[in-house]
């Protein structure tokens, strides 16, 4: 059994959070998000604040005039979705790689999905919404909580997805470079389906070396950072790994099981809004490539500031809507980038005053996810 260490925090009335620091191991796929015991309760609608700094910084309901996902497949290789949430019911398909069932006993693939695609429902007076709501979610688990995350399960759920018609697959997961990761990868991107993956988390916890982290660092993988809520790179998002965008990390409420909603930090929670992002764009230009996909998210972004940061924040609307920035489908030459100054978001968001956590260990194994 490896040693825990859990808190819990409040936001708003309450929103419970736990984290543990765990060892990492050196080959089994890590969660790229604080870890915490599974399954701590969320809170209700009732509960949430009424502004959410991601949605009010990013700005993505401004491209819903001319899409909201509709058409586009996307898949979420995590811990499992749950399908019953009153924002993801009636959008999701599950699947497992794992024989271990459906449900998500560990919450994580739940937080991931609400972010890509939960359904609007700020007419009953919840403000949460996904980037992508009429996108068609594909819930494919690779994660339990009672025999932690097998090296290859990552792998098949990716392969799983493509067979699926997932056009992007979303895998807020790290892992060392595997072989059969790295071929999954290929296998996905020769049937042009964008793959979109987490820098990593970092911790000073770990007392060890920050090492790339995979699949974001194949190539062609649209590899994200995660944003502090004042516009700043998160501490713990890992520079190591080839940043192609940035997205907000910290202070992210999401979906959560049991018909509730948490708040959490990671890289993690930064990429499901990129490939929210990426889902858009496939709806509005289906005729674009992967690479093109991905070259258009990152020749869109509002620019770089600091190492880590790649192109800089995504800008969803002229992601969707800029013309001329297709890209060539190839992959981008060695150039540098362009550094401007990263707009700050919004000053009278009330998340961030409402939380303080410490990060975990950016390799945190799958397996001591039990």
């Amino acid at each position: 059994m490896v040693p825990r260490r859990s808190s819990t925090l409040a936001l708003a009335s309450a929103i419970a959070l736990t984290a543990a620091l765990v060892p990492p191991l050196q080959q089994a796929p890590a969660w790229a998000a604080p870890c915490e015991e599974p399954l701590v309760y969320g809170s209700p609608a009732t509960e949430l604040p009424k502004q959410l700094w991601p949605q009010e910084r990013l700005n993505f309901t401004d491209a819903w005039q001319h899409t909201r996902g509709k058409g586009v497949k996307v898949a979420v290789v995590d811990s499992g979705v749950d399908t019953g949430h009153p924002q993801l019911r009636g959008h999701v398909k599950a699947y497992d790689v794992t024989k271990a069932g459906l449900e998500d006993c560990v919450g994580h693939g739940t937080l991931v999905a609400g972010i890509i695609g939960a359904q609007d429902l700020r007419g009953q007076g919840i403000p949460f919404i996904g980037v992508a709501p009429e996108a068609e979610i594909i819930s494919v688990k690779m994660a339990v909580k009672s025999q932690g995350n097998q090296p290859g399960w990552a792998a098949a759920g990716i392969r799983k997805a493509v067979d699926l018609g997932a056009k992007v697959i979303n895998i807020s997961s790290q892992s060392p470079d595997l072989p059969d990761l790295r071929k999954a990868v290929h296998y996905a991107q020769q049937r042009d389906v964008v793959i979109v993956s987490v820098a990593g988390n970092l911790t000073d916890q770990t007392k060890q070396t920050p090492q790339k982290a995979y699949p974001a660092s194949y190539p062609g993988v649209i590899s994200v950072g995660a944003l502090n809520k004042d516009g700043t790179l998160a501490g713990f998002s890992n520079t190591v790994t080839p940043v192609s965008v940035t997205a907000p990390g910290q202070n992210v409420i999401s979906t959560w099981p049991r018909n509730s909603y948490k708040i959490d930090n990671g890289t993690s929670l930064a990429a499901p809004y990129i490939a929210g992002t990426a889902a858009l764009i496939r709806s509005f230009n289906p005729n674009l490539n992967y690479m093109q996909v991905k070259q258009r998210i990152e020749q869109t972004a509002d620019g770089a500031q600091v190492e880590g940061t790649g192109s800089g924040v995504v800008n969803p609307l002229r992601a969707v809507t800029t013309v001329g920035t297709g890209g060539t489908g190839k992959p981008p030459a060695a150039v540098g980038v362009q550094r401007v100054s990263i707009d700050q978001p919004p000053p009278d968001d009330r998340l961030g005053r409402n939380l303080a956590l410490s990060f975990t260990a950016a390799s945190l194994a799958a397996a001591a996810i039990i």
